[in-house]
This record gives structure tokens, C-alpha cells and sequence, in this order.
């Protein structure tokens, strides 16, 4: 009997337990909620995140307040949101580069995304563009895949510095085309644009909203898009995929997390209220201008595209040793 007793009364404690529980996650959220974006104000990712927070605030009647920590490649920003308490009251924009390509790249982080973190949701691609140069005889991936290969090591691609997703575009179109291009680093996409303009250079994946200005002068040529299908914000240039190199598939995401045991009422409330907001027409509209595409999605698909990205780029970094300088 005093068994039954005990058995009964663990019940009942665990049921206050979870009544307490469900009754923080009701109440959530009682005070502003912190954004953290881990990159410095003014670029892409800062961007978005105002965007998105101005929209929830009005959605959770509570001040969403952006944070910006930027340092490392986005590793401090990731680091604190990792570290603050799973009550809420923390968010963090991620990136393909904080969370699947810097895990591949350095599996020293202070963090690791599928314990730290619990995906919240995709919140958009950003998407990539092959140009060459327009000193260069080729129109299309196959005719730029055939000069390669007719003289191995002539041509070259510029990236934005070694890891990033530019470089790892570049690496696995070579590696996926069986052609050796020389990589040319530089600090920034812009600064290799002249290069490639007047011929110096011969290709390299870009932004594609950076980069359509730039074609459509005739200053480069845009020969394909490197996603898994075409863009609405050019829907007339091709995939890499279709023009000669199946399954060629490179976009650059952006999508919210939450410090790992958040409560799931929490996640899901995060995650229904970014997918409405993402496919509103003005955000849409929004969005497109910071040449982003809208997604808005589970946390169970976002986590799954996340954990596909850091395959992939811990593949290509394995296969060709890549190593931070």
C-alpha cells in the first residue's frame, strides 16, 4: 500500500511539474525578446532580422529587440545564443556559414548546432549566380566546363576568402565538373569584379542580387544560377544542374534558432508566427529586394536542410582539404 502511495504521490508531482511547465510556456512571452544577429549592423543578415522582428513583435505583443554580436565569422554571436537560457527569450539568426559550413570547416567551435541549438525555421535562401568573365568564349556551363578541361589550370575563380561560401561554391563546381581552376581569394566579392570585368579572372560564384546589376550592364556574363531550380528574381538564366552538372546545388540560407531545450510550445508558437510572416505579400516583397526567397517552414524540415548543408560541405572540405588560413 505504501507503495501505491508513494507511486501516487511521484504522479501527482510530476503532473504539478508539467502543469508549471505548460503554464511558463502560456504565459511566454511576459518581456522582450532578445534577436541575436551574429554579424555586424548594416549587412544581409542584420537586415532581414529588422525586418522580421519588427513583424513578430506586433505578432507576440512584446518588444523583439535585435542584438547584434558579431565577431569570428558569426562564431561569438552563435556562441552566446548557445549559451543563454532555453526560455524563450533568446533567438539567433543563423547562417549557412555559423551553422553548417563553419562546423565542418572547425569542429573545435565552442558550439555544436545539433546540441546546442533547436531549429526553429527556414526563414530564406539567398540565391548564387556562376558569372565569367566577358573576355572569356564561353555562354554556358558546358562550354565553360570544355575550356577547362582543354587547359587544365588556366583558369581561375575568385572568392571572398578562403571557407566561405563563395570559395566552397567555387571548389565543388570544380570538384563536381572534374576541372582544375585556380582559386584567387580576395576580401570581398567586389573587389574581384574589376578583375573579372577586364579579364584578369575568369569566373566566380556571387550573390545573385550583387551580381545582376553587374550583368545586366554587360560588365559579366551570367551563364547559370546555382540552386536546385530556377529563381523568380531571374527567371530566364538556367540552373548549373540543367546546364551540364546534375544535382549541382548551392544556396545560401538563412534561418532561426533557439538555445537546445526551449519548450517545444515555445519552438512552435516561433515557428508558426516566422512561416506567416515570411509568406505575407509585403515581406515577400521585402524580401526579394534584399534578394532573398521566402521559405518559412517546420522545425523538423529546417533541421533536416541543416544537417544535409553541413554534410555536404564537410564532403567537399574533407575531399579537397580545405583548412582556415
Amino acid at each position: 500500500m505504501s507503495n501505491l502511495r508513494c507511486c501516487i504521490r511521484g504522479l501527482w508531482v510530476l503532473s504539478l511539474c508539467l502543469a508549471a511547465g505548460l503554464a511558463r510556456a502560456d504565459a511566454w512571452p511576459s518581456r522582450p525578446v532578445r534577436f541575436v544577429v551574429p554579424f555586424p549592423a548594416g549587412g544581409p543578415t542584420d537586415i532581414i532580422t529588422r525586418a522580421l522582428a519588427q513583424r513578430l513583435a506586433d505578432a507576440l505583443g512584446q518588444p523583439v529587440l535585435v542584438d547584434n554580436k558579431p565577431g569570428a565569422g558569426g562564431v561569438i554571436g552563435s556562441e552566446f545564443a548557445a549559451r543563454s537560457a532555453p526560455d524563450g527569450y533568446t533567438m539567433v539568426m543563423g547562417t549557412s556559414s555559423t551553422h553548417s559550413i563553419g562546423p565542418a570547416l572547425n569542429p573545435k567551435l565552442g558550439y555544436d548546432v545539433e546540441r546546442d541549438f533547436a531549429a526553429v525555421s527556414h526563414i530564406a535562401n539567398s540565391p548564387m549566380v556562376l558569372v565569367v568573365s566577358p573576355q572569356l568564349p564561353a555562354n554556358n556551363v558546358r562550354e565553360l566546363i570544355a575550356l577547362a578541361k582543354a587547359s587544365p589550370g588556366r583558369l581561375n575563380y575568385a572568392s571572398s576568402g578562403v571557407g566561405t561560401i563563395v570559395h566552397l561554391a567555387g571548389e565543388l563546381f570544380c570538384n563536381s565538373a572534374g576541372v582544375v581552376v585556380v582559386h584567387v581569394p580576395y576580401k570581398g566579392v567586389g573587389l574581384a569584379i574589376p578583375d573579372i570585368v577586364s579579364g584578369q579572372v575568369s569566373m566566380m560564384f556571387d550573390n545573385l542580387v550583387t551580381a545582376l546589376p553587374q550583368i545586366r550592364s554587360g560588365k559579366v556574363k551570367g551563364i547559370a544560377v546555382a540552386g536546385s531550380r530556377r529563381t523568380s528574381l531571374a527567371p530566364d538564366l538556367p540552373t548549373v544542374s540543367e546546364s551540364g552538372l546534375p544535382g549541382f546545388d548551392v544556396d545560401a540560407y538563412f534561418g532561426v534558432f533557439v538555445p537546445a531545450g526551449t519548450p517545444r510550445e515555445i519552438v512552435s508558437r516561433l515557428s508558426g508566427e516566422f512561416a506567416r510572416i515570411v509568406n505575407a505579400p509585403a515581406m515577400k516583397e521585402q524580401l526579394a529586394r534584399f534578394g532573398t526567397e521566402p521559405i518559412g517552414s517546420s522545425p523538423e524540415q529546417f533541421a533536416s536542410v541543416v544537417r544535409a548543408e553541413n554534410a555536404k560541405w564537410t564532403r567537399l572540405i574533407r575531399s579537397v582539404g580545405i583548412r582556415m588560413e
